[in-house]
This record gives structure tokens, sequence and C-alpha cells, in this order.
């Protein structure tokens, strides 16, 4: 028997187990890719698979719906990849283990994978009845979304007749999204170099913080464990004299980074000291965090004395001053829509190298030249301490749509299965669908999906009657766009 036997709506679930089995994190989705043609080709549906492994597959009318204009159903194929300290999973060749508690569902010791794998799980279910009424389908899979929403980016449309769709990449039941926030992936390059230190080495190690996506929870004062780091190490290095070894922390530039690590050498008679002043940081920033990072802990060991392969004084200094002034968080809010943030950065990924430090930001923003002067911020920052940028995967912001039939009919099916109105909001997490409106003129479009909480952590968790109301409002949703 397996995990979802027996949970309805089957189909959707059925699918949902079978993707989790497949490995699919961003940059390997090769696999799912590959099990999403075996499918259509099975139920010998025309389907399209690029050299980026993007997917579409196509299905007729039903009865009475063959001469109805097409409607795109879109999600994305790749998961954030994220397990905690004691998981030994191996991401590249194992699935998930899944675990259902109290009515949801979730991933022993990882991410679930709920973004987007439900989008996937929604969209076969639909493709294999022979018993849901719908327009003829068109059914879109992209690859490396978490990633700078690189299918999106690279796959071609010209085959997509339909100019209404329906983005399954939502995580909240009962919202409807409008429009969203376009970004940009900054590498912030910081060259160093390095020196033969001799001391004691010593990890220092922030961990328990909350993390969460950078879209999504960015207005919630989490902290950002790798500046949070550049913090501590600066307070260490006005009172202890240390050598700097390397800096890490985070693996995707769009998850608010829950744990940091530095090693440093120092000298064998400051030790003591050096564990005064981590337990008085460590006693300082659980207080200041207790409400949104109430897991907060700093921590150090100490190993053995050696020679390291250290950076010199002034490139440590330059790092730590990168790691303590670069900006983070939210940095605009909007006026035009209460409690929307307008513009933000991430820097979701911190890594050492031998020559140079990498410093990686998600930067969002609505407003396409407040993004810009953000990264011409970072840029003039990093030409400052002696270092440059790179940008990639550039997506542009998804316009809200003042006239969308779509947006209205979603609204009339909504109220009336749940009997209230649905909230229409616009959000500062990256979409798709902005890329797609491009390429597609006159696109209609709106993005939906079940309760989902934390994602992008390994908190992760899916509200399991939440994915069966939301089966049944999209199935109405195709009946209705006869």
């Amino acid at each position: 028997m397996t995990v979802l036997e027996g949970i309805e709506p089957e189909p959707v679930f059925r699918y949902f187990e079978k993707i989790c089995e497949i490995p699919h994190g961003s940059g390997n989705t090769k696999a799912l890719s590959d099990f999403c043609v075996r499918f259509a080709k099975q139920r010998s549906l025309r389907c399209i698979q690029d050299e980026m492994n993007n997917v579409i597959i196509f299905k007729q009318g039903t009865a009475g719906y063959e001469t109805s204009a097409p409607v795109i159903l879109q999600g994305h194929l790749d998961m954030v990849c994220e397990k905690t300290p004691d998981c030994d999973i191996d991401f590249e060749r194992e699935g998930l283990s899944l675990c259902v508690e109290e009515g949801f569902l979730s991933a022993e010791g990882t991410t679930l994978g709920g973004d987007d794998g439900i989008a996937v799980a929604y969209a076969l279910a639909i493709l294999d009845s022979d018993t849901i009424s719908h327009p003829p389908l068109e059914v879109v899979f992209t690859v490396d979304e978490e990633v700078g929403m690189l299918g999106a980016a690279g796959i071609d449309c010209t085959p997509l007749k339909g100019r209404t769709m329906l983005n399954i990449d939502s995580e909240e039941e009962g919202i409807l999204l409008v429009s969203c926030a376009g970004g940009v992936c900054v590498d912030c390059h910081l060259p160093v170099s390095r020196e033969e230190a001799e001391g004691i080495g010593v990890k220092l190690t922030l961990d328990g913080l909350t993390g969460g996506h950078s879209g999504v929870e960015i207005h919630k004062g989490r902290s950002n464990a790798n500046q949070l780091l550049g913090r501590v190490l600066n307070e260490v290095q006005k009172e202890i004299p240390f050598s700097l070894i390397s800096v890490c922390g985070g693996k995707k530039d769009n998850a608010i980074p829950r744990v940091a690590e530095a090693e440093i050498a120092v000298a064998s008679g400051d030790l003591p000291a050096l564990e005064l002043l981590i337990e008085r940081q460590s006693d300082i920033l659980r207080k200041e965090r207790s409400t949104v990072d109430e897991g907060l802990s700093l921590t150090m060991i100490a190993g053995e004395s050696g020679r390291f392969r250290a950076m010199d004084t002034s490139s440590a200094r330059r790092v730590i001053a990168t790691l303590l002034n670069l900006p983070g968080g939210v940095q605009r809010m909007s006026a035009d829509i209460p409690g929307l943030v307008q513009t933000s950065l991430n820097m979701g990924i911190l890594s050492a190298g031998e020559e140079e430090v990498n410093m990686c930001f998600s930067v969002r923003s609505s407003v396409g030249t407040e993004k810009e002067a953000l990264v011409s911020r970072l840029a003039n920052f990093m030409e400052l301490v002696g270092g440059s940028i790179d940008c990639s995967g550039d997506y542009p912001a998804w316009e809200y749509r003042r006239d969308s039939a779509l947006r209205e009919r979603l609204i009339e099916i909504f109220e009336r299965q749940y009997g209230r109105k649905p909230e229409v909001q616009a959000v500062h997490a990256g979409l798709e669908c902005g890329l797609f409106a491009g390429k597609l003129p006159g696109l209609d479009c709106v993005s939906l999906g079940p309760d989902m909480t934390d994602i992008h952590t390994t908190g992760e968790r899916m509200d399991l009657d939440s994915v069966r109301r939301t089966w049944d409002y999209l199935c109405e949703i195709l009946r209705c766009l006869k």
C-alpha cells in the first residue's frame, strides 16, 4: 500500500506520489520530463519535448467542446531540494519519503516539492481522465523555474494556440494571482588573496533560522543566515584577531538561507575569549529574533592546531564588510497595493573558493526601473570593494490586466463553489506568467493552487483537503470554459 492510497482525489495523489519517486531538483528534471513523454505516448497524445526537457502535451476537447478555444494548463517540473542536517538523501538519485499527518502531506527530512509537483499531478490526472469535460488542452511543463525560470525563457511557444492560461503555481487556496514581480539572479564576485596562517581551526555555525521563499516570505522579517554571519564576524574582529578561511551558506538564490558557516583560525590563547564572545552574540541574536527565528542558534567548534590557507587581512575585511553592508530584504513596499512588497533582494547563496567569494542574490521588483536600480547598487558596491557582478535569468514582471474575462469567470465559479468571493491579488514572488505573456500576445492568465506552507524549506506541508477542493474547482473551471 502506498502512502497516499485511498486519499481523494485518488488520480491526483497517485500521480503526485509517482512524481515524488523520481528525482527532479532544478537541473535534474530529465527523468521526470521523460516520464511525462511516456505518459503522453501511452495515451496517444501529441507531445513535444525540447532540448531543455520542457514538455507540451496536447489533448482534443471532449464531446461538445471540440471547437472551443484551447486552454493552456501550466506548471513546472523542478523542485527546490533542501534537507535537514541528519537526512542522508541523495537528491540526484533518490525519491522522497512521504508522510501524512493530521491532514497534511510532507516529506521526511526534506522539502516536499508541492511547488510545483501538484501542478504536474493535476494536469496528468486531467489528461488521463475520460470523464472530465474540457476544451482542447495544451499542457505545458517547464524546467528549472526555481533557478531563474530558464525553461519558460527558452521554450518555443509557436505550437501553442491557446490564449487562456491557468498557471497552477500558487500556494494559497482562495487567492487568485493576477500579477507578479519581475526578477533577476545577480552573482557578486569578490576576489580574495590567500596566505598561510597558523592557529586553532574553529567552525562558527548559525543554524535553526526559519528560512522560506524569498518571494512569499520576504516581508515577514525572517533573518538571512548569510548576512547575519557577516554581523557575527564583524563583532569577532572587533575583539579577537583571527584568520578567515571560508564562509558558506544557502543553496538556492530564491530561498532565505537557514544555515551559514564560517571557518576561522585563532591563537590558542584566544579560545576562551572567543567562546565568551560567541555565547554573548548568541544570546543577543536570540533575543532580537525570537519572534521570527525562535530556533536560532550560534555555536562554535574548536578543532586541531595547524596551518591553513586563509584569506589575507585585506581580503577578510572586504568579505566581512560586503556581508555586513550589502542590502537585503524588503527595499520598498507598493504605494498602490496595500501590503504588497514592490522591491526586494535575497542573498541566497554564499560560497568561498580559493580565489574568490561568491554571493548570489535573487532581486525582485514589480517596477522594472527599480529592479535595474537595485542591480546597479550591487554593481557599484562590488566595484568599490574590488569585485564585480554577473546577471542571469532576467524575467519580466507579469502586469495586471484590467480587462480579464478569465479572471471574472474564475471569480464567478469560485463564489458558486465556496459561497464567498476569492481574493484577487498581485504577488511579489516570480511566476512564469510574465514570460508566457510576453511570448503569447493577448494572453489572459490567472494563477491558482491549493494551500501549502513553508515551501522551499524542510517544513513544507500541503493541505490534503485543500488539494481536493482545488481539484473540484479546476475541473469546474474547465467545464465552464466552453
